[in-house]
C-alpha cells in the first residue's frame, strides 16, 4: 500500500506540471550544449544530486535540511557564473518578439561598397570584421569604439582597415547606410565546439551574431580569405559572387531573423557543411 501511494499515477494537472518541468529542462541544457558552463552546470547537478541523495538515505535530516536551505543560495550563484550564457538566451529571446516587426529598409546599396572593400582587403591580406546591423540595436558595442557617422564607401572602410591606422585592430559597425563606429570591440564566441583554427577576429564575428542578428563580413589577415557569419554561423572561403548573392539576398529584403536563415538553409545556399564545424585541410586564420 506505501508502495503504490509512493508511485501513484498523477492526475491531469500532474501531468502538465511533468512536461514543463522536462521542456525547461530540455531547453536548459540545449542552450548550454556546446558551452563552457556546460560542464560547470554538469558537475554542479552531480555533486548536489549525490550529497542530496546521500544524505536522504542515510537520514541526515540536519544536513538534509542544509541543502534545501542552500538552494536559494544557489540560484543567485547559478545567475553569477552562467551569466554570458544567460544573457545569450534573453538575446535570443529578443529576436522573436511577440508582435511581428514592420521591419527595416532594404540595406541593398550597402552590397557594392562592402564587395569593393573585401576584394581590396582580401587582395592585399588586410585583416577587416565588418557588422551590418540589423533589427537589434548594436549600441553598447559601438560605445566600445569611435564614434564616424560616416557614408559607407569603400574608400572609407579599406583606410579605416589599413595597417597601422589607429582604428584598423578592432570591428567596424554599419548602422543603416552609415559607419557609425570603427574600433569596436566584439564579444568573442564561447562555443567548445568551434575549429581550433579559428583566430580572434572570426571567434569575435560569431560572438556578435550569438547575441545580435547583425551580418558580419570577415577578412583573414593571413589567408586573405573572405568568411561570412550570421546567427552563430560563420561560412568560410566565399567566392566573389557567392558573397555577392548571399548579401544581396540577406541585405535585400525587409524581414530578418532565423526562419529566413533556415529557408535558405533548405534551399541549399548556406549548408551546414560550410559552417565552423570544418574540414581538417582547411588552413589556420591569423587573429
Amino acid at each position: 500500500m506505501q508502495l503504490k501511494e509512493l508511485f501513484s499515477i498523477p492526475d491531469a494537472s500532474g501531468w502538465i506540471e511533468i512536461f514543463v518541468l522536462a521542456a525547461m529542462f530540455y531547453y536548459v541544457f540545449r542552450l548550454f550544449k556546446g558551452t563552457r558552463g556546460a560542464a560547470v552546470l554538469t558537475g554542479m547537478i552531480i555533486v548536489y544530486g549525490a550529497v542530496y541523495a546521500i544524505t536522504s538515505l542515510s537520514h541526515l535530516d540536519i544536513l538534509n535540511w542544509l541543502l534545501s536551505r542552500l538552494m536559494i543560495y544557489l540560484s543567485l550563484a547559478f545567475v553569477v557564473i552562467f551569466q554570458p550564457e544567460i544573457r545569450r538566451v534573453l538575446a535570443k529571446l529578443g529576436r522573436q518578439p511577440l508582435w511581428k516587426s514592420k521591419g527595416i529598409a532594404s540595406q541593398k546599396n550597402l552590397v557594392e561598397p562592402i564587395m569593393q572593400t573585401a576584394q581590396i582587403l582580401s587582395s592585399r591580406k588586410i585583416g577587416a570584421l565588418i557588422a551590418i546591423e540589423r533589427d537589434i540595436g548594436t549600441r553598447a558595442l559601438q560605445d566600445t569604439g569611435t564614434r564616424i557617422k560616416g557614408i559607407v564607401s569603400s574608400e572609407l572602410l579599406a583606410t579605416i582597415f589599413f595597417p597601422h591606422t589607429p582604428l584598423h585592430d578592432g570591428g567596424v559597425i554599419i548602422s543603416g547606410n552609415q559607419i557609425c563606429a570603427a574600433g569596436c570591440l566584439f564579444p568573442l564566441s564561447e562555443k567548445t565546439e568551434l575549429s581550433k583554427t579559428l583566430g580572434t577576429r572570426h571567434r569575435a564575428a560569431i560572438g556578435i551574431t550569438e547575441e545580435t542578428d547583425a551580418i558580419v563580413v570577415v577578412v583573414s589577415e593571413e589567408t586573405g580569405a573572405v568568411s561570412l557569419a550570421y546567427n552563430g554561423r560563420l561560412r568560410r572561403g566565399l567566392g566573389e559572387e557567392h558573397l555577392r548573392r548571399v548579401l544581396s539576398s540577406m541585405l535585400g529584403r525587409e524581414r530578418t531573423g532565423l526562419p529566413r536563415f533556415r529557408e535558405k538553409l533548405k534551399a541549399g545556399e548556406a549548408e551546414l557543411s560550410d559552417t565552423v564545424l570544418m574540414s581538417y585541410g582547411e588552413g589556420r586564420d591569423e587573429e
